[in-house]
């Protein structure tokens, strides 16, 4: 006697067996559109999402991450450990979480923030596309900490979605993240910071 997992396939199977096969679904529509500000309406889209968003030369990053991090009081801050040098700037207590040494949960509810980059970002809805790449560091790093703080260079944006998926890898572990982490009851009662940080800011450069 077929154990149960077998005989619920096979009627499964069974049931399915005149369906016609499926037909090809086409994919011949747009992916992409022609947008003549693709930072501008990033920046723009950003900001809807209640995050807050800067426009900021390269050379003027460094001193950007450190009067934004000394306005909230942003310390100790915790960054993965390829991010450049110059944007662990001074008078702050950074946590490296290393992929030797990971930084257990506590020390990542404990900081102020994290600092990362991104993988890419997409100009017409304000997301963040993050994917454990370089300058990002593992997931946990940007879901607990409750304050992220995100540098996005300007030829990392895309202009849809659709131009965002043919760019990354679907095999490594992606999160898109528009606005702050909120969601909200049947009410409609918005509740920010339930699933990931309370605040997001973007310095967009390049």
């Amino acid at each position: 006697m077929a154990d149960p997992r077998t005989e619920i396939l096979g009627r499964i199977r069974r049931a399915l067996a005149d369906r016609p096969a499926a037909k090809e679904i086409p994919r011949d529509y747009d992916l992409s559109r022609p947008i003549d500000d693709l930072p501008g309406l990033f920046a723009a889209r950003v900001a809807d999402y209640r995050a807050g968003v800067r426009r900021v030369a390269t050379p003027d990053l460094p001193a950007t991450i450190t009067e934004v991090l000394r306005l909230r009081g942003a310390s100790p801050m915790v960054v993965p450990p390829d991010v450049p040098a110059s944007w662990c700037v001074p008078g702050i207590d950074w946590h490296v979480d290393d992929e030797d040494t990971p930084l257990p949960v506590a020390t990542l509810d404990e900081a102020a923030g994290v600092l990362t980059g991104c993988a890419l970002a997409i100009a017409e809805t304000g997301t963040i596309v993050l994917d454990a790449g370089p300058e990002q560091g593992r997931r946990a790093l940007t879901l607990i900490p409750d304050y992220h703080l995100c540098v996005v260079r300007t030829e990392q944006i895309v202009g849809t979605v659709p131009e965002a998926l043919a760019t990354l890898d679907p095999l490594r572990p992606l999160t898109f993240i528009s606005g702050p982490s909120a969601t909200s009851d049947i009410e409609l009662n918005r509740v920010e910071g339930v699933h990931g940080p309370r605040t997001l800011e973007v310095l967009l450069t390049g």
